[in-house]
């Protein structure tokens, strides 16, 4: 018994001695820190962000709220009318890529040989058809009416190569283009030729790379797509497009595509296409809405199919064709944006603020269908009760790595010291930096908080 009275004590010394141990060393309970944590909620509202959503054509008057990417479509002729020289201001004019830029909005861009038309034309310069010795095949067909290149001429391609790299030597240096749709061949720069309107197939693989690689060094930060999963589109890390999103059958053939590959039936080419299941995660996947059903019909019967397609392939933009508002109802056009692209949010985010520094944690999520191909700054900004910047901060994030249902947590260490003293006053913020507009420019997919391009994620300005 007098064994157990001297036990107990000395158990209660241990005890208390550990407490203060606690007490004085975990970094929850020093003296001068405090402990902040912040859970979020998820919304799932439709988001106005950069490169990803609607690409609507860039020559539009007004766009809407929601529209960060736009449309541009480039006919030889109209680049370069004369040998060597280039339209340039009458381009970008008639494209409004001033306008686009002071707005922070970036470009798709698809060079066009052929667009069929009602009307008899080229698409192609005049000088260049006088230049080549069989310039190519004029056509009456169902697409309409134009001319298709000779796209084995060497006279083509050398001048095509110049007109490229003359466009590179333009538009990159801005990054204002930051999508190619790789067109250059065929009807409306998809890759294919009617056939049967008695115009020559498509030129074997040796030559299409031709009209592939000189994209690659003319735009070199750009993210380029091809129309179908080509050998050369997984060689080179492209992304795709699909130019008839809505169509059934369209659907299956381009979803089959990209999971198995299959025959190019322009040259009869076996295996001419090949399973690219993945290159989303690297990647964009782009296109636009058919034109062989109604909007109406689109944004209702056919909106099931439309988001399940949207999903499946991870599709990052749809445009110059966008979805519309029917009859003042929206739904449909926000159903599909929230379907596309990346949506990065924030779940949570703990701050420990002691008398030298402030340690922050996050933990930035996606719950989008693709990730963000950028990897643009991240900063941390501490504000003071007048909205004054105090300290800012970059945040060690890859966005690209960033995929659906993926997430990256990361810790900084803040200088300002006391952040989260009541009296201090202190508000902090995240913010995902474009280059072109040197601003925040990314909207997270955090409650309340849809329209900002700054997230709040600790706020004791109003106390």
């Amino acid at each position: 018994m007098m064994r157990m009275n001297r036990i107990i004590p000395i158990c209660l010394g241990v005890l208390a001695l550990l407490f203060i141990c606690v007490v004085l060393f975990s970094p929850s309970f020093k003296k001068g820190r405090k402990r902040v944590e912040q859970n979020f909620t998820y919304s799932d509202k439709a988001l106005a962000n950069p490169l990803m959503g609607y690409a609507p054509s860039a020559k539009e008057s007004e766009v809407t709220k929601d529209v960060q990417l736009v449309y541009m479509d480039v006919t030889w002729k109209e680049l370069e009318p004369k040998k060597g020289v280039y339209a340039w201001e009458t381009l970008e004019e008639k494209n409004q890529l001033k306008r686009w830029l002071k707005e922070g909005k970036h470009v798709v861009l698809r060079f066009v040989l052929d667009y069929p038309r009602k009307a008899t034309h080229e698409d192609i310069p005049s000088w260049l058809i006088k230049e080549m010795s069989d310039p190519g095949d004029r056509y009456t067909s169902s697409y309409g009416k134009g001319f298709s290149p000779n796209y084995e001429d060497k006279k083509l391609l050398q001048y095509y190569q110049k007109a490229v790299e003359a466009m590179g030597q333009r538009w990159a240096d801005s990054g204002q283009i930051s999508f190619i749709e790789l067109g250059g061949l065929g009807h409306w720069g998809e890759w294919h030729v009617n056939d049967e309107a008695n115009i020559r197939k498509l030129p074997e693989a040796a030559i299409r790379e031709k009209y592939i690689t000189p994209w690659i060094d003319a735009f070199p930060e750009a993210n380029i797509l091809m129309r179908r999963p080509f050998v050369a589109a997984k060689k080179y890390g492209f992304g795709l497009y699909n130019d008839v999103v809505g169509d059934e059958e369209s659907k299956k053939v381009w979803l089959n595509w990209i999971q198995s590959g299959g025959d190019y039936d322009q040259e009869n080419a076996k295996n001419g296409l090949v399973p690219m299941p993945n290159a989303w995660q690297t990647a964009p996947i782009g296109g636009e809405f058919t034109s062989s059903a109604s909007m109406k019909a689109l944004m209702g019967k056919q909106l099931k199919q439309i988001i399940e397609e949207v999903q499946e392939s991870h599709t990052t933009f749809l445009g110059p064709k966008i979805a519309e508002m029917i009859d003042n109802d929206d739904s449909g056009y926000n159903e599909i944006l929230k379907n596309m692209g990346y949506r990065l949010w924030v779940p949570q985010m703990t701050l420990i603020s002691g008398k030298k520094t402030t340690q922050l944690s996050l933990t930035l999520a996606n719950k989008g269908v693709a990730p963000f191909y950028r990897n643009w700054k991240v900063k941390i900004y501490v504000q003071d009760r007048s909205g004054a910047i105090v300290e800012s901060k970059t945040v060690p994030i890859e966005l690209t790595k960033i995929l659906p249902h993926k997430a990256q947590k990361v810790k900084i260490s803040l200088s300002t010291a006391n952040l989260t003293e009541q009296s201090r006053g202190y508000k902090v913020a995240l913010g995902i930096i474009s280059p072109l507009t040197k601003k925040p420019a990314v909207r997270f997919a955090n409650k309340g908080q849809e329209r900002e391009k700054l997230l709040t994620l600790y706020d004791d300005t109003k106390n």
